[in-house]
């Protein structure tokens, strides 16, 4: 699918990987781009930048993004990509709050459900369509840090398949966007696994690029980080071996914090 003149939903697009999707869009020659975030200001200032159009939507919300999708159709006749980008992180393994865990689940995962149920008839009906999730690389391999964001993650990307394999012959083309470091307000300088990840961050105008290109040549795994694939093969072929690897980089960045001193870890980071 070529983006020139199609109508493209963003979630989340308020900053980072969301704006810099929006942007490249834009560019690409969009008919209409729907900038949308929780923050109506953020989106807003995107939207002015490109010419979009914003509306405030809280993803976890199945009612405002039905009457996102309801307004936008109204508006633009058509909704051709669907990015469902908005997700949110939060510190913790076992000691994680239900909470926590409820948001995760809320925003990683079943906004994207409610976002399909949502647009998928109308894509059937217009003849296709292209439904994006932006997902991670904590999703085919794992989060270190963060327990809830691993898990809403691999479901994310479950969810994906089961859209793919059920519709995918009915014109709804999905992708999932996998990156692994990303240089967003989600990366915290101060947690020693994402200070390691940002030795390989791209920026998220590289990831927007990615996005264009999967959608593009209908690719479901999107990987900006084209190691990724490596590393998911290395995983698949050896489930034990990987694991012991995995369990040793901890140890090796567990040990490199306690060495450095003054350091901290917030509760929570949101994007």
């Amino acid at each position: 699918m070529e983006i020139q003149g199609k109508v493209v939903v963003v979630t989340g697009a308020g900053r980072g990987i969301g704006a810099a999707i929006c942007r490249r869009m834009a560019a690409d020659g969009a008919a209409a781009v729907i900038v949308s975030d929780r923050d109506a200001a953020a989106a807003s200032d995107v939207a002015l930048q490109i010419g979009g159009t914003a509306i405030a939507c809280d993803v976890a919300v199945e009612s405002q993004i039905q009457n996102m999708v309801s307004d936008t159709l109204n508006r633009f006749g058509s909704i051709d990509v669907f990015c469902s980008n908005a997700g949110i992180t939060a510190k913790g393994g076992l000691d994680c709050s239900n909470a926590d865990f409820q948001s995760l689940w809320d925003v990683n995962v079943m906004s994207r459900l409610y976002a399909a149920r949502a647009v998928v008839p109308h894509m059937i009906r217009q003849g296709g369509g292209s439904l994006v999730h932006t997902a991670s690389a904590a999703g085919l391999l794992t989060e270190i840090g963060s327990a809830g964001y691993s898990i809403t993650k691999h479901a994310d990307i479950a969810l994906a398949e089961w859209l793919s394999v059920n519709y995918g012959r009915q014109g709804v083309r999905v992708s999932c966007v996998c990156p692994l470091g990303v240089a967003t307000d989600m990366l915290d300088q101060d947690d020693p696994i994402h200070r390691y990840l940002q030795l390989h961050a791209i920026s998220a105008e590289d990831v927007a690029h990615a996005v264009v290109d999967g959608i593009r040549s209908e690719q479901f795994l999107i990987l900006p980080h084209p190691e990724v694939a490596e590393f998911f093969a290395l995983k698949a072929a050896d489930r034990d071996r990987w694991l012991r690897g995995m369990q040793r980089m901890l140890q090796k960045l567990t040990r490199s914090s306690e060495r450095r001193p003054g350091t901290s870890t917030p509760d929570r980071a949101a994007a």
